[in-house]
């Protein structure tokens, strides 16, 4: 396994591991309050769950990591991917292995999910790993997973525009952004933070576009660095598992 990936700043998704991984928490020199783990798609096997063999949604970490378990898979990291309705069915577009499970959503409404632009995270059958805006996204038939949330917090290297320096919107929140070597940043933070420090960890690391997956629900399981949540109530779910 290749060493873990550190990034200076400022300081669920399965992936089934094919090779390599990056691991570091971002250490804000005040706060020390972002979780983040870079995953490089092109050697990885991504894979976005929701439900099990029986068709159940999992809901929580516990339960995939024990439905992994029963694969002889370890699971070594798992994050929420995306937003939810209140049956735990996915709000917006979700793709899951080239299936459209449910429609993109273009309305506009209330929430975080309708702070225009909002966007969609995609991982090609070609292992190419894209976050864009909603009306930038097009399903060319050769995605393999996607999930749609919202809002976009960096759009071309720059903060959301709706997002104000100092504000005291706080909350737990957890996100995705693409590197300048196409590798994948999650990060969650382990305190409440306000969506411009936020979206500018994300800058700060180098990305161009990234995506809002979630807020106070949202959840890491992260063991390498001593990060276990296991718990839930979501939607899709991210994360890397290797075979035991």
């Amino acid at each position: 396994m290749k060493k873990h990936r550190r990034i200076g700043l400022w300081c669920i998704l399965v992936i089934s591991l094919a090779a390599g991984t990056g691991a570091v928490i971002h250490r804000d020199t005040s706060t020390d309050n972002i979780v983040s783990y870079v995953v490089d798609p092109r050697e990885q096997d991504i894979q976005f769950y929701w439900k099990d063999d029986k068709r159940e949604i999992l809901k929580s970490i516990q339960r995939l990591k024990d439905h992994l378990d029963q694969k002889h898979h370890k699971l070594i990291f798992a994050m929420n991917g995306g937003m939810f309705k209140a049956d735990n069915s996915p709000q917006g577009l979700f793709i899951q292995q080239q299936t459209t499970v449910t429609p993109l959503d273009t309305t506009s409404g209330s929430g975080n999910f309708y702070l225009k632009p909002n966007g969609v995270f995609y991982i090609t059958v070609d292992k190419n790993a894209v976050v864009c805006q909603t009306t930038n996204f097009v399903d060319s038939g050769r995605i393999a997973f996607a999930t749609q949330s919202g809002p976009m917090l960096l759009i071309d290297g720059a903060v959301h525009p709706i997002f104000k320096k100092g504000s005291s919107n706080l909350n737990i929140r957890n996100g995705v952004g693409v590197l300048p070597d196409h590798k994948l940043l999650f990060a969650m933070s382990k305190e409440p933070i306000n969506f411009y420090d936020f979206a500018d960890f994300f800058k700060q690391a180098g990305c161009q576009n990234a995506l809002y997956l979630d807020g106070f629900v949202s959840r890491t399981y992260l063991p390498e660095e001593k990060w276990i949540q296991t718990d839930g109530n979501f939607g899709v779910i991210i994360g890397v598992a290797i075979p035991e």
